[in-house]
């Protein structure tokens, strides 16, 4: 899988962090790596996506992150504008047929 950027490097400053109430000390014993890997994979094609999709990842992204088990977790975060977009896209391919994946 090869690095997934938007239009230079400025996204990953861009103001939409995810670090929020949920993000909490990490619990000794528990493997947050493998979540997280796994987690980095879907985001990372999710975010391959959204860039086929004409989104630039400063406006709408995956993060990857674990949860307090260690889960893998991704989040999409975005601007409104831009996540409304994502919005139209996704109803425009389930329009139709109830939203079947």
């Amino acid at each position: 899988m090869g690095k997934v950027t938007g239009a230079g490097e400025d996204w990953l400053s861009d103001g939409l962090d995810v670090a929020g109430a949920d993000c909490g000390l990490w619990v000794p014993g528990v493997d947050y790596v493998a979540g997280w890997r796994g987690a980095r994979e879907a985001a990372d094609r999710l975010n391959r996506a959204l860039l086929g999709a004409g989104l630039e990842l400063s406006e709408a992204r995956a993060v990857a992150s674990t949860n307090e088990e260690g889960r893998g977790v991704v989040r999409v975060t975005g601007w409104p504008d831009a996540v409304d977009r994502l919005a139209g896209l996704l109803e425009r391919l389930t329009h139709g047929d109830g939203g079947a994946a």
